[in-house]
């Protein structure tokens, strides 16, 4: 198997039960015309993140990691009619074309943008009136996940689903010795996740457009 045949076999399945849409197309394309890196995620597992919110009848979601706004759109599509997304994202500019995006997706009043590092607004969401989430979609520096993970569970209740994205790092997760600051922030998110009794987890391999990574369900028990 190659990175061909998984971008085929992703764009077989996402024509054939995703289809075209105006607002997520709108999304990917404002993001390439603003020179966002492409590294949200793909559309089935955007359409994943948006099955799961509806089974867990989500009413409040975060979202660590907003980029161009494509799966904040997913998310916040899955939600309850009285629900909110509330999503943290560093770097003004993508928070402005994830605005943009989300705003044509006609859904500006159900998600909230901050702007800033996500380590510095994490608490202020402690005491803000939107914790306890029903959902956290962990998608942003790897080298910081243990952080954010930890910020999660606090922002947490028991039946609470965490997903934290691209932990396999191309395989490079086993490697102990890794200079890459990522792959070393993924082991340590490991080593927290395996020593936590408040949760139950498991890690699932992914191959796609988006090459070989992976994706960490969490559930809070605890």
């Amino acid at each position: 198997m190659t990175d061909t045949k998984w971008a085929a076999v992703d764009q077989y399945l996402n024509e054939l039960l995703i289809g075209r849409d105006a607002a997520l197309d709108g999304a990917v394309q404002a993001s390439v015309a603003a020179g966002l890196p492409p590294i949200a995620v793909a559309p089935n597992q955007g359409k994943l993140l948006h099955l799961l919110a509806r089974m867990l009848r989500a009413h409040s979601i975060l979202e660590i990691g907003t980029l161009g706004g494509y799966s904040t759109i997913w998310l916040a599509r899955g939600l309850e009619p009285d629900g909110k997304v509330v999503t943290l994202e560093i770097d003004r500019k993508h928070a402005d074309v994830a605005a943009a995006s989300i705003a044509n997706a006609g859904l500006s009043d159900t998600v909230e943008i901050h702007v800033g590092k996500a380590i510095d607004t994490l608490p202020q969401l402690e005491h803000s009136g939107d914790a306890p989430f029903d959902l956290v979609f962990i998608d942003a520096d790897k080298k910081s996940i243990p952080e954010y993970f930890e910020w999660a569970l606090r922002l947490s209740r028991i039946g609470t689903l965490i997903i934290v994205d691209n932990v396999i790092r191309d395989g490079a997760v086993v490697d102990a010795d890794s200079p890459d600051a990522d792959v070393q922030g993924v082991r340590r998110f490991n080593e927290i996740l395996a020593r936590e009794p408040r949760v139950t987890a498991t890690t699932i391999q992914t191959v796609g457009s988006k090459g070989y990574d992976g994706l960490a369900f969490v559930l809070v028990t605890g």
